[in-house]
């Protein structure tokens, strides 16, 4: 066999997995959860017991952790769900672009340049103002499965 048979695609990332499989019945509640392919925070579980040959199922509510939308799941206990590797991260805040881009401080003296403004208004107003007023501002980014987003903010004190 030559070597021109043996081409792999070469990947960026380490090849670390955005999930991994744990058991359903093993899932509780403030933990996190894939539904649909989304990133979620279980805010209910409910374990029912089937019949005389079947399984016994949990019935999952989630709230999607980036958009807050309220999804739903069934699954025998037994069977393995995924769950998303989510991340907490605090980062300065040094500006807001007119573009609703914020340029933020990482720990290690570079700037991260990729992520909007938070979609929560209230979160929102909170950073423009804290922003406009020259606070130090650390907002808390989380991050699951490839996305991130804005998530906390905290007041360090004036400039």
């Amino acid at each position: 066999m030559s070597d021109e048979e043996h081409h792999f695609e070469s990947k960026a990332d380490a090849g670390a997995s955005k999930t991994y499989p744990q058991q359903a019945g093993t899932i509780r509640k403030n933990g996190y959860i894939v539904i649909k392919g989304r990133p979620c925070k279980v805010v209910e579980v409910s374990t029912s017991k089937t019949g005389k040959h079947g399984h016994a199922k949990c019935h999952f509510v989630a709230i999607d952790i980036f958009t807050s939308k309220k999804l739903e799941d069934i699954v025998p206990s037994s069977h393995n769900c995924d769950v998303p590797h989510v991340n907490r991260t605090d980062y300065q805040l040094i500006d807001i672009s007119e573009d609703g881009f914020v340029s933020l401080l990482t720990d290690n003296g570079n700037t991260k340049d990729d992520l909007r403004l938070p979609t929560d208004d209230n979160l929102l107003s909170q950073i423009k103002d804290g922003f406009a007023e020259g606070k130090d501002l650390v907002v808390s980014v989380m991050s699951a499965m490839g996305e991130e987003q804005i998530c906390a903010l905290k007041d360090i004190g004036p400039k």
